[in-house]
């Protein structure tokens, strides 16, 4: 079976970090062993020191949060050099943090020795970690799939097998279905004979899983006698909505159809759930506020002094079961934005938008004010952005399946924020609704830790929006 980007992969993120505090815990100790100089059979007398101790759990900590942080953990396709460079700013902003802890709490050592050995410990553990990761999956080839269909959908799918960081698979062919002509981009090679029935060709190409990439599947259009007989096999068969969720991390609208919203698997809304989501937003917010409180003062100071108006914006936005609330933002745009009082979309580089409120949109500081919605109730820290009326109505006759985004409360933050640039047209909404689909159908408490992380990252360098 192919590894594809599973709609659960996201755990994968905390794993990584995990194993990467484990690596960094494992760093300090053998440090402390190696400026010791004892043997190796007095290795427990390391392990007895607490100040040692208290060390490596805090280098641990923090080298795995600033790794997050820096959005090593993302499916973003990083290239190897930005890594590199990524994982080096990680290592030395934690470990002069390190340093600077150790040398307050009086710590009775050499403190520079020690994080110094410790960095260099943990940059080699992780790239031979990471290496043997992927010499293993290297070693142990890429799945071979096959795709039921010749279309442009077909070419897609082939195209996201063989360029995607978050999928890999070879295609082994594709199986022509009636009424649909070959795409000029396939290869004649891999075009199969659909005179030889499907699971015919399953068992003699040694095919590991199948894709059907077709939109039309009534009327006799699939093979579906066929599919059967291959699924009972042992083979995975997955649809056109089920891969691009996987491989993308959203629900596709052009391949959805409501059966497989209806009969799949998610859109888990219990009252444990809730009562988790809840108590994290809570938490979270309250965190978020005391943490944020030096820079709202800075931001509210900054806007009274760059342009006359009001400190905070006040506008109605579509919530939890369609019911309006006042979505409370830092003022970032002049007061007549909208003299005419037509809602307009906002653009990135929108001309009604003050000086200071350029940089507190970019820093994403003007949504700070939303944390007291979030303690109030009428929003959460990860979901949906919320929407005007206006565009709201305007969504729903355009946007299929628009109505979803209302069974969830709106967020500060949210999947679409972290994976899509600025929307400013229909065509951005139909995209980034896409995504939160995906959430809608997919939360949970560690996808909202998740994507927590993500929005740190995306600040950081600009990323979505």
């Amino acid at each position: 079976m192919f590894r594809a980007f599973h709609h659960r992969a996201y755990a994968a993120v905390l794993l990584d970090a995990g194993m990467d505090a484990l690596l960094g815990f494992l760093a300090v100790l053998i440090a402390a062993w190696t400026i010791s100089a004892v043997p190796m059979s007095e290795f427990g007398q390391t392990l007895s020191n607490p100040s040692v101790m208290l060390a490596a759990s805090g280098f641990a900590v923090c080298m795995a949060m600033l790794q997050s942080f820096l959005g090593l953990y993302r499916q973003a396709g990083l290239s190897f050099a930005s890594q590199l460079a990524r994982l080096l700013v990680a290592m030395s902003i934690g470990g002069y943090l390190t340093y600077l802890v150790l040398k307050e709490v009086g710590f009775d050592g050499h403190p520079s020795r020690l994080v110094g050995y410790s960095v260099a410990n943990l940059i080699f553990a992780i790239l031979v970690v990471r290496g043997t990761i992927v010499l293993v999956r290297a070693a142990q080839g890429s799945s071979r799939v096959l795709i039921v269909g010749t279309g442009p959908e077909a070419v897609s799918v082939a195209n996201d097998l063989r360029r995607s960081s978050r999928v890999s698979g070879e295609v082994i062919g594709f199986y022509p279905t009636p009424a649909v002509a070959p795409d000029q981009n396939i290869d004649g090679k891999l075009l199969l004979d659909a005179r030889v029935p499907l699971e015919q060709l399953a068992r003699e190409l040694e095919i590991d899983s199948i894709i059907v990439a077709t939109r039309e599947q009534r009327g006799g259009a699939m093979p579906m006698d066929q599919l059967v007989i291959c699924r009972s096999m042992g083979i995975p068969v997955m649809d056109l909505a089920g891969f691009y969720e996987r491989t993308h991390a959203e629900v596709p609208l052009d391949s959805l159809k409501a059966s497989w919203l209806v009969y799949g698997p998610g859109f888990v809304q219990g009252r444990v759930r809730q009562a988790l989501k809840r108590g994290f937003d809570i938490v979270t917010s309250s965190i978020l506020l005391v943490l944020a409180l030096p820079v709202m003062i800075i931001a509210a100071v900054a806007i009274k002094l760059d342009s006359r108006g009001p400190l905070i914006y006040r506008q109605e936005r579509v919530g939890l079961g369609g019911r309006s609330f006042m979505c409370l933002k830092f003022r970032s745009m002049c007061t007549d934005a909208e003299r005419d009082g037509v809602a307009r979309w906002a653009t990135k580089n929108d001309a009604r938008v003050t000086r200071v409120g350029r940089i507190i949109r970019k820093a994403r500081i003007d949504e700070l004010p939303q944390l007291f919605s979030v303690l109030k109730g009428e929003m959460s820290i990860v979901g949906p952005r919320p929407e005007r009326p206006s565009f709201v109505k305007e969504l729903q006759s355009k946007v299929a399946f628009y109505d979803l985004r209302h069974t969830v409360k709106p967020g500060v933050t949210g999947w679409a924020q972290v994976r899509y640039c600025y929307g400013a047209s229909v065509e951005d909404a139909r995209r980034k609704h896409q995504f939160d689909l995906y959430y809608i159908k997919n939360n949970s408490l560690l996808l909202d830790i998740v994507i927590l992380i993500e929005t740190v990252s995306v600040v950081l360098f600009g990323e979505g929006q």
